[in-house]
């Protein structure tokens, strides 16, 4: 994968035994990753794995029970909502239905982050909106509604308004969630792209496998609350883990030829 870093002085993020529990259950247990700077990260894994419960630890959503989240060198876990507020602004969420609002237009909608946290005129605001909507492909859309627009259309409209604030790092809640395969392939590309032209430090949440293997540089296989196998996309497939290889079958894909066309 283009990009990869492997330099640790190069971390961008680092969870450290994370535990997360919700009275007498165990969400989590003893969480580690490591995330270079620029780097996609793809966590995987089924429903009730502890995914969207990790995602919001690490957007600072949430507090884990112990452990540290490390965030540009700075850990982000005992910081007071104030200080976490600061925090935030440097990331972005994309979020599985783009959560876009009906009641706003795409302009209104990819504005929002600007008319809350700038100071911008709005004649700034919307050369940045028009801006950001063309690099993604979506010019003169400025005026539609979600409701007229295609599944893919509105994930990049998602993605533009996370990219406003300018992230250093952006986070996707199953990006590719009731999409066909072909718009599904689009948002992977689109993901890579994002990450190379903004240069931020991705992180996926995910139950395809099939896009995993095209995006990540590092792979986190979740199952009930632990991380089971990890690595590269080559590490994950030739590894040893069982889950990883019932995960990989089940999946239907032939993991061989994903890694060979995009190596």
């Amino acid at each position: 994968m283009v990009g990869r870093v492997s330099d640790e002085r190069a971390d961008h993020i680092v969870v450290r035994g994370v535990n997360k529990r919700f009275g007498d259950f165990q969400a989590l247990t003893d969480i580690h990753m490591r995330v270079g700077r620029g780097n996609v990260a793809v966590i995987i894994g089924g429903s009730g794995a502890g995914k969207t419960t990790l995602l919001k630890i690490l957007i600072g959503l949430d507090k884990p029970t112990s452990g540290q989240v490390v965030v540009s060198g700075t850990d982000i876990v005992p910081l007071s909502e104030r200080k976490m507020a600061a925090v935030r602004k440097k990331m972005a969420m994309v979020f599985q239905y783009s959560a876009l609002l009906d009641s706003m237009n795409v302009l209104d909608n990819v504005a929002f982050p600007l008319r809350e946290h700038t100071r911008l005129s709005e004649k700034e605001i919307r050369a940045r909106v028009k801006e950001k909507l063309k690099i993604l492909g979506l010019e003169n859309i400025e005026h539609r509604t979600p409701s007229e627009l295609s599944g893919g259309m509105r994930k990049r409209v998602g993605l533009a308004r996370a990219l406003m604030l300018e992230p250093e790092v952006i986070m996707y809640d199953e990006p590719t969630s009731g999409l066909d395969p072909i718009t599904s392939r689009m948002v992977d590309d689109l993901i890579v792209t994002t990450r190379n032209r903004f240069d931020v430090t991705s992180i996926v949440i995910s139950h395809d496998m099939a896009g995993a293997l095209r995006i990540a540089d590092q792979i986190y296989l979740m199952d009930k609350g632990r991380i089971v196998s990890s690595g590269t996309p080559e590490e994950l497939v030739r590894g040893p883990s069982e889950l990883a290889k019932r995960f990989l079958d089940s999946s239907g894909i032939e993991a061989e030829r994903l890694l060979a066309e995009h190596r």
